[in-house]
């Protein structure tokens, strides 16, 4: 029995893509990128479902709030302080 495999959004855009195009059948674009052909089916669903976002959005993406933001930079902060400490303590183990 095969492992299940993870494809990431621009294999399955590529893919989508050409089974929206038409110009190969589903079981021939299946037997190319190895993949089931009901994936390919539920990759072009998604895709043609979801393609009306990008012009809704006006194809920009989605804005970070401030708070956020100052968040994740107080995070990134205390992460740098103690790697630094880390780094600093582990010197003589090291030889570095």
């Amino acid at each position: 029995m095969s492992k299940r495999r993870n494809h990431d959004a621009g294999f399955k855009a590529r893919v989508a893509l050409e089974a929206v195009k038409g110009e190969r059948t589903v079981s021939e674009l299946a037997a190319e990128y190895g993949v089931h052909p009901s994936m390919i089916y539920q990759w072009k669903k998604a895709l043609l479902e979801g393609a009306s976002e990008i012009f809704e959005r006006g194809g920009k993406k989605a804005e970070v709030d401030e708070e956020t933001m100052r968040s994740l930079h107080t995070k990134i902060g205390e992460l740098a302080v103690a790697n630094d400490f880390l780094s600093r303590k582990l010197k003589p183990w090291t030889g570095k």
